[in-house]
């Protein structure tokens, strides 16, 4: 599948922790019909032919929406459930030529935090770089942390498209305009909403706002 721009408008980012009761398939749905732009499969502890079930149902509901979807980390479930492709950290393409292992039909995103690691990001075959955090969070150290200026920097020194990541709400998202981003990737600013419909209508007007010159 080729990547288009503007599909990392609304980049949304999978997470079990708030399905309340739904299942995974239900709550991705929800977010699809209201118009995410992009999905990526997240999960640390699933068992493999869970996993590998997990990703087969998500890349059809994906498909059907016609929106891209890929994988988080691994490429063997990326590529047995047909995912239009994998993201991985800058750490799996130390030594690696994940490019070659996926092949140059499926999308390619990169991790990276500071314009070293984007440019290496781009020549390890990225069709796009996901950039953060761009704001405090939880789930992040203070060490991954990066400031706006790092953020134009990077986006200035790659030509594919950026998306940031890390602590993103609808009341910073503003903050991002002129960085030079291509749009936003969150989870909990859809997935733990309990109206995923008006949360990604929201989500997406601001991040059309913010992508603006």
């Amino acid at each position: 599948m080729k990547l288009e721009k503007n599909s990392m408008l609304l980049y949304a980012v999978t997470d079990r922790r708030w399905l309340q009761g739904a299942s995974l398939s239900e709550k991705v749905e929800e977010a699809l019909s209201a118009g995410i732009t992009f999905l990526q499969l997240r999960e640390k502890e699933l068992p493999y032919e869970e996993f590998l079930k997990e990703a087969i149902a998500l890349k059809k509901l994906a498909a059907l929406y016609h929106v891209p979807f890929v994988v988080n980390d691994d490429i063997d479930i990326a590529l047995q459930s047909g995912a239009d492709g994998v993201h991985v950290g800058q750490s799996d393409i130390k030594g690696r030529d994940i490019r070659r292992l996926l092949g140059t039909d499926r999308i390619l995103g990169i991790s990276a935090g500071t314009v070293v690691e984007a440019i290496a990001a781009e020549a390890a075959g990225a069709d796009y770089i996901g950039v953060g955090a761009v704001f405090p969070t939880g789930t992040k150290n203070d060490a991954d942390y990066v400031p706006h200026d790092e953020l134009q920097r990077i986006c200035k020194s790659v030509s594919i498209p950026v998306v940031a990541i890390g602590g993103i709400t609808e009341q910073n998202i503003p903050a991002l305009k002129g960085s030079g981003i291509d749009g936003v990737a969150v989870v909990s600013a859809i997935f733990e909403k309990e109206n995923i419909k008006n949360a990604v209508a929201d989500l997406l007007s601001l991040s059309e706002e913010m992508v603006k010159e």
